[in-house]
C-alpha cells in the first residue's frame, strides 16, 4: 500500500503544525500579544530555541517527504500524479528550497542581498499559506493526489 497509515499521517499533520508554531514564533508576535505568557507556552517567547526547534523538525519533515517520493518513484507510480498531487509537489518544494536558502543566509560565506533576503522570506511564508488553501480545497473538493489501485 503506497499511503501512509493513520500514524505516519498523524506524526506528519502534528510536525505541520509545530512547525507553524515555531516558525511564527521566530517572530516577536507570541510575546508582544502576551501568548508567551500563558501557562506552558513561555517557550513561544524564547527566539533561539524555537529557531533550532524548527531546524530539527523541518529535517524531520523533510526525511519524511523524500522517504514518501522515494515509495512513489519505486513503486512506478510516478506516471499516477495527478494535477493536484503535481501543485503539492511544487508547493512543498519551493518551501524546502526557500527554508534551505533560509538556512545558508545565516552562514557567514554566503552573502544574499537584503532584498533577496526579504524576497526569500516572503516566498517562505507564501508557500505554506497557499498550499494551506490548496490543501483545504482538496479536502473539501476529495482530490488525490494519486490515481492508482495502490493508494488507499
Amino acid at each position: 500500500m503506497l499511503g501512509w497509515n493513520k500514524s505516519w499521517k498523524r506524526l506528519f499533520a502534528i510536525l505541520v503544525g509545530l512547525l507553524m508554531l515555531t516558525g511564527f514564533a521566530q517572530m516577536p508576535i507570541f510575546k508582544r500579544y502576551y501568548i508567551a505568557d500563558l501557562p506552558g507556552l513561555g517557550w513561544t517567547a524564547d527566539f533561539y530555541f524555537n529557531h533550532r526547534f524548527h531546524y530539527v523538525l523541518a529535517t524531520i519533515l523533510i526525511l519524511m517527504i523524500f522517504f514518501q517520493i522515494g515509495r512513489v518513484i519505486a513503486s512506478g507510480s510516478l506516471r499516477y500524479v495527478t494535477w493536484f498531487g503535481w501543485i503539492k509537489v511544487v508547493l512543498w518544494a519551493g518551501i524546502i528550497i526557500t527554508g534551505i536558502l533560509r538556512v545558508l543566509k545565516n552562514f557567514p560565506d554566503f552573502y544574499f542581498n537584503p532584498k533577496m533576503v526579504m524576497y526569500i522570506d516572503w516566498l517562505h511564508l507564501a508557500f505554506p499559506f497557499i498550499l494551506g488553501l490548496v490543501a483545504l480545497w482538496g479536502k473539501f473538493f476529495k482530490k488525490k493526489y494519486l490515481i492508482c489501485p495502490y493508494e488507499d
